[in-house]
């Protein structure tokens, strides 16, 4: 007849004292059935064991759940019928606590930190420009890592990663939000790829944060452009910012990717201007063809060529460094445009008049660096677009250059070849 054990009290397991022999102790064993007893050493500390068959080779093993009263009555048992079932299901619960061990050491040295190191290495070999990626590693360590840094990749969730991010969002920095959340997602996306995670649970986290509401930058129309050249033209400011203005507006660049041009980004035998990925608001290059209205500003400004890396360098020696992109902003305030223009707005100048032109949409917004998040169109954009973009910027130069002898009229002038291509 099979022996019957008595399940443990906590009183007897509070009470439980080692055993003696010739008046010294030594080891007790306390049984509380189905091979879980609580071993009483003759120091008086008490541990918790196991006692059970390998699946495999049927011999008899032992494993320790830990010393009471850290580990309770009630958390042994459940430890051990946690080993029955693996048991069951023919999984020593020896090797399996080992493999337990193993994962979890594993988790804690491929922390995100430690995983986005790799990732900057790994981009490093890669070739990419070091500036750009300077600029991704800085908006991690401002924005991200002090608050996801060493915590294992494994349990990295888009709950924690929205509130490292929300105090961006509650300072309106939308954009830096959207580049963070992109680069967070490259080193997850990395980790999938080196089998350290299945999937990537942060793919949508930037649909967590509101998009910025545009406000529309101050702009004149394609008719008030006359105007506006003349007063150009009459302005008492320094050559290079009256350049610079033109410059902007004949290349549809922003204020800021204008005032740093340099001559090491100009192909002047294939009349290209070439913006690195680091200088660009969408962390990509891009190309611009130039017009024969470009050319002749870069003719003019060629006396900085032996004197500056820039393009456009500060009007006072040394030359070392360039324009301030508020340069432009400043001498339109003066020709009297304040509130009516900033230099920002001659983009949507550019874009209205080639609107209403009848250029492609598709090819004035690749002409802006305006990203297609449609990802078969943006490929097109980039392998079709440059000789469309040169037509339609030479088009866009000869305007301009009317403009400024007073001949421009968007819808009555027929002298303007439109293309639709």
């Amino acid at each position: 007849m099979a022996r019957i054990t008595t399940p443990l009290t906590d009183t007897q397991i509070k009470t439980a004292k080692p055993s003696t022999k010739d008046g010294k102790p030594i080891d007790a064993t306390l049984s509380d059935g189905n091979g879980l007893y609580l071993l009483v050493k003759a120091n008086g500390s008490k541990i918790w064991r196991f006692n059970y068959y390998r699946p495999v080779t049927k011999v008899r093993s032992l494993i320790s759940f830990g010393s009471y009263p850290e580990i309770t009555l009630q958390q042994a048992r459940k430890l051990r019928d946690e080993a029955r079932e693996l048991i069951k299901q023919g999984i020593d619960p020896q090797e399996y606590k080992a493999e337990q061990e193993i994962k979890k050491q594993i988790e804690l040295n491929n922390s995100f930190y430690a995983i986005a190191e790799q990732w900057h290495v790994f981009k490093t070999n890669k070739g990419l420009e070091p500036i750009t990626l300077k600029k991704a590693w800085r908006s991690l360590e401002n924005h991200f890592f002090p608050y996801i840094k060493d915590i294992p990749i494994t349990e990295v969730t888009a709950v924690k990663a929205i509130k490292a991010l929300q105090p961006l969002a509650d300072n309106n920095n939308h954009e830096t939000v959207k580049r963070v959340c992109r680069r967070v997602n490259e080193i997850m996306f990395y980790a999938i790829n080196l089998g350290i995670i299945d999937n990537n649970p942060l793919a949508k986290i930037a649909d967590a944060f509101n998009s910025p509401k545009v406000k529309n930058q101050p702009t004149i129309s394609p008719n008030e452009l006359p105007e506006f050249m003349k007063a150009l033209s009459l302005a008492r400011i320094e050559l290079q910012t009256r350049c610079v203005i033109e410059w902007q507006l004949l290349t549809l660049t922003r204020p800021n990717e204008a005032a740093v041009a340099k001559w090491e980004e100009i192909d002047l035998n294939n009349k290209l201007w070439t913006i690195p990925a680091e200088r660009m608001k969408m962390d990509r290059p891009h190309n611009i063809p130039l017009s024969p209205q470009a050319m002749n500003i870069l003719s003019i400004m060629s006396f900085t060529k032996d004197k500056s890396g820039f393009i456009f360098p500060t009007a006072r020696p040394p030359y070392n460094k360039s324009m301030s992109s508020q340069t432009a902003n400043m001498a339109i305030k003066r020709m009297g445009y304040k509130d009516k223009l900033v230099a920002h707005g001659l983009r949507s100048l550019a874009s209205t008049a080639l609107n209403e032109q009848g250029f492609n949409y598709d090819v004035i917004e690749s002409a802006l660096s305006h990203v297609d998040k449609n990802a078969v169109r943006r490929a097109y954009n980039r392998a079709e677009y440059e000789q469309q973009k040169r037509i339609m910027l030479d088009w866009w130069g000869d305007f301009v250059e009317q403009a400024g002898n007073g001949n421009v009229s968007i819808s009555g002038n027929k002298s303007f070849k439109v293309v639709n291509s």
